[in-house]
């Protein structure tokens, strides 16, 4: 098993502070690690080896909570051909695989596809609302609203993955390139996160003095780094991170820590995947980080099946927190 910290990690202090390149991130006592990650089609790329890279990993991590998107079984290995449902270890078996790396608990978010978001925890996870819409709105990836009790904190956590597509959803396939020209899958994305929004955080009294975290695939890009993209700045490919910045409660941890220092979280060169906190949850990171090298380092099916990489087409984020 290759070591996977070979990077700078910030660290939360008076002032950051960088550790060493080849430095191995310590969990803190008094706090708790949270592991964010898209697996890519329930982590396709180990099922054909009983997930035994997938948890070796993740138990050499030891989170005390992970949030999974793309949580799923679908295609069988090495190939795009999908399974049958009844086929499909994942969902059905997250209790059976979380218990393999230490996890008790688990917890799935609202989907109407197969692209949901599992949570899995050490703590008891509680269901506040698993979300997928409405006939307006329709939550195309669904999304997740469960809390953890950690170290005498009710944590909020908040998950979700956004429509994919440069169409919007529910397009006819005759008009879907007419879709794409006029931007209209950023526009859906944005409109999907003003309904979880308003659904969640948006739904409590004082969120600014609550620990809430919200992450996810956004499938969009950020303003704050536009220095790597040089978009316009009228880019609609922005709609759906202003929401969320608009939000007056989210800080966008990775920005927050790395500022004009771009982090990618997709096998790529872009930044899709985000961590947002409340400001009293932001105060307890230590360290946060996306995670490059080693086992989760994303390469290119060689076959050139679909889009598919090896262990997934996004990279991981890791925080450490202390109250």
């Amino acid at each position: 098993m290759r070591r996977i910290i070979n990077y700078s990690v910030a660290i939360m202090t008076a002032a950051l502070t960088l550790l060493p390149l080849g430095a191995q991130a310590k969990k803190k006592t008094e706090g708790f690690r949270l592991l964010y990650w898209n697996i890519q089609n329930g982590m396709w790329s180990d099922q054909g080896n009983n997930y035994d890279n997938f948890v070796a990993w993740v138990k050499e991590q030891d989170p005390d909570v992970c949030v999974w998107a793309e949580a799923q079984s679908i295609y069988y290995t090495g190939t795009a051909t999908k399974l049958p449902v009844e086929e499909r270890y994942l969902v059905g078996h997250w209790a059976e695989l979380a218990a393999r790396y230490g996890h008790e608990y688990v917890y799935i978010g609202g989907h109407r596809d197969n692209y949901p978001q599992a949570i899995t925890s050490k703590y008891p996870i509680e269901n506040v609302a698993r979300i997928v819409g409405d006939d307006k709105t329709l939550v195309s990836h669904g999304a997740g609203w469960a809390t953890v009790n950690i170290c005498g904190k009710t944590i909020n956590i908040v998950t979700l993955h956004t429509w994919p597509q440069a169409y919007a959803f529910g397009v006819p396939v005759e008009k879907r390139e007419e879709s794409k020209a006029a931007h209209e899958g950023d526009y859906y994305r944005a409109t999907e996160m003003q309904y979880i929004l308003d659904h969640t955080i948006n739904t409590v009294k004082n969120p600014q003095k609550q620990y809430w975290m919200m992450m996810g695939d956004f499938n969009s890009k950020s303003r704050v780094d536009n220095y790597q993209y040089n978009l316009p700045e009228d880019s609609s490919q922005f709609a759906c991170q202003d929401v969320v910045r608009a939000n007056p409660y989210y800080i966008d941890v990775i920005a927050e820590l790395y500022p004009g220092d771009f982090k990618t979280s997709t096998g790529g060169k872009a930044r899709i995947d985000y961590v947002y906190l409340t400001k009293p949850m932001f105060k307890a990171v230590k360290q946060a980080y996306i995670m490059y090298d080693g086992w989760v380092a994303p390469y290119r099916d060689e076959a050139k099946i679909s889009n598919f990489w090896h262990p997934s087409d996004h990279r991981p984020i890791l925080v450490d927190f202390e109250f």
